[in-house]
């Protein structure tokens, strides 16, 4: 890769982390944590970083005094809300949001969820949103890929997935969603999933259409044996 095109993307690609804590430097403040790729960059005049930073501090719900404090003086959902911060304040056209809501609570998570959907509404942003809750998933995503032993068994529009999954895995994954009705949750039938048993090789698997946007990776007997609509 070229020197231009490692700038390009390390100034339009940004990472949003797992961990709110490990990922933010302890002996710095929060303003000099969101500035760092601004002035590492030089995407900006420096009399204009100030400006910039206090402006994402209020777009992620954070005060210009919260920026004066150290990491450890924030809690769990305020130090995501700086890794947001210093993705954003990049204005770069992708994010990587790796399992960034599985450390905080469920209430801290959606609204930090929610702040990254306004965000995404107001600046244009593509986020890839990598997780394991599939409601919260369903929620923010417009297309999904799902993901097993490395392979990418299937992908699709979120109702395409929802609605008419095709791949067992998908499927398996889709039945563990708990339900928040207790009468519906008790009669819920979690369905288990084993490559091995099913004789399943993604090796030997090709992308099948079934339609231009729904996608699923399978050997013709597969694809015939899982897709009930083929006659």
């Amino acid at each position: 890769m070229s020197k231009a095109d490692m700038a390009y993307l390390r100034t339009n690609m940004q990472m949003i982390f797992q961990d709110p804590m490990a990922c933010l430097n302890p002996r710095k403040k929060v303003k000099e944590i969101i500035a760092q790729g601004l002035e590492i960059h030089k995407v900006c005049p420096s009399a204009q970083i100030d400006e910039k930073v206090n402006a994402i501090l209020d777009k992620v719900g954070l005060s210009k005094e919260q920026g004066t404090r150290f990491p450890h003086q924030l809690s769990g959902g305020q130090r995501q809300r700086v890794g947001i911060a210093r993705a954003l304040i990049m204005n770069p056209k992708l994010v990587i949001a790796d399992e960034c809501i599985s450390a905080l609570d469920v209430s801290i998570q959606a609204q930090v969820v929610n702040l990254m959907r306004d965000l995404q509404d107001e600046l244009g942003t593509t986020y890839l949103f990598i997780a394991h809750d599939l409601s919260m998933v369903k929620y923010i995503s417009d297309r999904i890929g799902v993901m097993h032993l490395g392979h990418i068994v299937e992908t699709g529009t979120t109702d395409e997935i929802f609605e008419n999954p095709i791949h067992p895995y998908t499927i398996s994954l889709l039945s563990a969603i708990p339900h928040p009705n207790p009468v519906v949750e008790k009669n819920r039938t979690a369905i288990t999933y084993d490559k091995d048993k099913e004789g399943v090789d993604y090796t030997k698997g090709i992308i099948h259409k079934l339609s231009d946007t729904h996608l699923v990776l399978a050997t013709e007997e597969e694809f015939r044996k899982w897709n009930t609509k083929i006659v």
